[in-house]
């Protein structure tokens, strides 16, 4: 297996209840060569004060503040700016990795000599009451993934040394958008069929508005992808069919 640095982006908006337990989860990690670039987004709790309390006993956590608030995309590419190792994760500040997650990623990579690997995950509720588990393909080409979404951004792990890093667009469903342009340069990911991560999922949320979610679908495939109707009409016939088998 190879020991290159990990760099993890964690983007954080009044993150006060759950941000610890997200960077306990990465100090709990079997593999430990890692940073964490924390981006405090304005925050308007007490998240900035938690992370420069962890940051003060762990030297691999760094800290950036916004002074205004800049939005998810943003914040993400000022930690990938500053991010300096060769593979390239993600965990919000809401969301938790199982202890094996970085290790089992990185020897599989090594044994697929693949460039973007990403896992199952558990869904869980803000109490972290178990609702459901997502098991991924074990491979997913550009093709493939503009059918669907199989790759939680919590699980996704590349390496920039091949691929280079990829910024993200201010546009809905941002990390979907990221993860295609990074599969236009890979050719392929490769899936594991394991629960590497958990998941938190809001009653409410955004996320959980499904005409809206499949609005944004739609402007990825017209103005992100550039797609014509016609194709774009089918990919979004597959992307409802593959949503709802999810859930079923």
């Amino acid at each position: 297996m190879v020991d290159d640095l990990v760099s993890i982006i964690m983007p954080a908006y009044n993150a006060e209840l759950y941000i610890g337990s997200a960077i306990e989860s990465i100090v709990g990690q079997s593999y430990q060569n890692w940073e964490l670039l924390v981006v405090n987004d304005a925050s308007l709790d007490k998240t900035g004060s938690i992370v420069e309390e962890i940051a003060e006993r762990d030297s691999r956590v760094l800290s950036l503040t916004n002074t205004t608030n800049m939005g998810i995309a943003n914040s993400r590419n000022r930690a990938l700016k500053n991010a300096k190792g060769r593979f390239i994760a993600f965990l919000d500040s809401d969301d938790l990795w199982l202890p094996e997650k970085l290790t089992t990623q990185l020897v599989h990579m090594a044994d697929k000599k693949a460039s973007i690997s990403y896992s199952g995950y558990t869904r869980i509720n803000e109490r972290g009451k178990y609702l459901g588990t997502v098991m991924p393909p074990k491979l997913v080409t550009y093709n493939e993934l503009l059918k669907s979404n199989c790759i939680g951004n919590l699980t996704g792990l590349y390496d920039c040394k091949s691929l280079g890093k990829e910024y993200f667009m201010d546009f809905k469903h941002e990390d979907y958008i990221a993860w295609l342009n990074l599969l236009k340069r890979a050719g392929c990911a490769h899936g594991i069929p394991q629960e590497l991560a958990q998941y938190r999922v809001y009653s409410g949320s955004a996320s959980s508005n499904k005409f809206k979610t499949l609005g944004w679908q739609w402007r990825i495939y017209r103005e992100s992808e550039q797609l014509p109707v016609f194709k774009s009409s089918l990919l979004m016939i597959s992307y409802i069919t593959n949503a709802v088998s999810k859930r079923l």
